[in-house]
């Protein structure tokens, strides 16, 4: 067990629907201690059709996850939204008690699960700091000493002697996760953080982050940030339904959990669509053509047909389309040169062929916008939609174009042809 941060068997949570459980005094405990024996016999004699009546009021948040993670690992969870990932988490930091099953802790924890919680409105942005970092488990001589460091990172200094319920959310987030990311523990709990502030600010938490997996210490991770996964995590754990997918190295992990989202996606545009996107001009259909609607040869043309309607009339449009690998990274993006008008009330169909196609073989989905303007961040863009189609390429065994097994680690473009000159 010595090097063993976290054990966990068994755990299982369930929590009942729609109903506000109370939180027991003493007398509710003697009196369920005294009526105990009672509701035993009940059981055991009494009528055969009494029920559960909450059964069909409950819900499994958790079901029979049992795992072990070792000292200095940094292991990420992933999963759609209901999982059971910050449940978890919450349980590992002691803020709510498994139904059944237990844990094993093996060191001092810190958790970062919702930044910002202790801080009072009306203090500063210095006491919030020592506010803060008391709730978190910092003594004060701790917080003293990082006292420079913490307010240094957050980018705050200017308005530390001001009541935070004065400052932008991303002042405030800034600072509560300055705060948060300074503990000094054995064991981190993560949970989706690093979303928080500007890009410049999320690329200090992730560089943090980095920091703290490096110092040796134990981090378990929850997000959908896939990047910050692969980037971090030499572990991951993939969950669904309230149990465990699969547990593994994060290239093969994420590329199982981005083939299920996009196998149960299926042909459903809408839940592929980006938020806010396809209100006046939207794709109602993507697909792939070529020998399958699944696949393709080392080479071949991608040709994609698109259905477009239109609530009004919109000129000078352009497509614009990015291919993504199996772990969703972009690949490669264009949009066409040539546009096109829609009026209202009437459907499209297109046709976009992306000829000199070099992707290496290997598992990849599409994504696709319609939209006008330039490309120097004036693109207006009037439909989003990402993950469809999805496809693989396949290893050209023998002809024209044959090549080698590809490993992914030389990335997903194939150079088709180079010139080399001895001088």
């Amino acid at each position: 067990m010595g090097d063993v941060a976290i054990k966990i068997e068994g755990i299982s949570k369930q929590y009942r629907i729609g109903e506000l459980q109370k939180y027991k005094a003493l007398r509710d405990t003697l009196a369920d201690a005294m009526y105990s024996p009672f509701k035993l016999f009940h059981s055991i004699f009494g009528s055969s059709n009494t029920e559960d009546k909450g059964g069909n009021g409950t819900i499994w948040a958790l079901k029979d996850v049992s795992f072990e993670i070792k000292r200095g690992e940094v292991v990420g969870i992933i999963g759609r939204n209901g999982a059971g990932k910050s449940t978890l988490l919450k349980i590992l930091s002691r803020i709510t008690e498994p139904t059944c099953g237990y844990a094993e802790i093996h060191g001092r924890v810190g958790s970062l699960l919702e930044v910002g919680t202790g801080f009072h409105p009306e203090l500063t942005g210095r006491d919030n700091i020592y506010l803060n970092g008391a709730i978190l488990g910092l003594r004060r001589a701790e917080v003293v000493q990082k006292f420079d460091e913490i307010v240094a990172f957050s980018g705050t200094e200017q308005f530390l002697d001001t009541p935070v319920k004065f400052y932008s959310s991303g002042m405030y987030m800034r600072l509560a996760f300055a705060v948060a990311a300074h503990l000094e523990t054995e064991i981190v709990l993560v949970d989706e953080v690093l979303a928080v502030g500007d890009m410049a600010f999320q690329k200090k938490c992730l560089s943090r982050m980095g920091q703290v997996s490096k110092d040796g210490r134990t981090v378990l991770f929850v997000s959908h940030n896939i990047s910050a996964i692969l980037s971090l995590c030499n572990k991951v754990i993939y969950m669904a339904d309230g149990g465990i997918r699969a547990i593994g190295a994060p290239q093969s992990i994420i590329s199982s959990y981005l083939a299920d989202v996009l196998a149960n996606c299926g042909e459903d545009l809408e839940r592929l669509r980006v938020q806010g996107y396809g209100k006046d001009v939207w794709f109602s259909e993507i697909k792939m053509v070529s020998n399958s609607r699944e696949h393709l040869l080392f080479g071949q043309e991608l040709v994609f047909e698109l259905r477009v309607f239109s609530r009004r009339q919109v000129k000078h449009l352009s497509i614009g389309c990015t291919v993504f690998n199996d772990v969703g990274h972009p690949v490669g993006t264009l949009f066409t040169s040539e546009t096109f008008s829609v009026e209202q009330g009437k459907q499209y169909y297109l046709r976009l062929l992306i000829s000199n196609v070099s992707l290496a073989p290997g598992s990849y989905h599409a994504g696709f916008s319609i939209g006008y303007g330039g490309l120097n961040g004036m693109r207006h863009d009037l439909d989003i939609v990402i993950g469809s189609p999805a496809f693989r390429v396949l290893t050209l065994s023998e002809g024209e174009g044959a090549m080698p097994d590809w490993n992914r680690s030389w990335g997903n473009i194939v150079f088709k042809d180079a010139q080399l000159t001895v001088v």
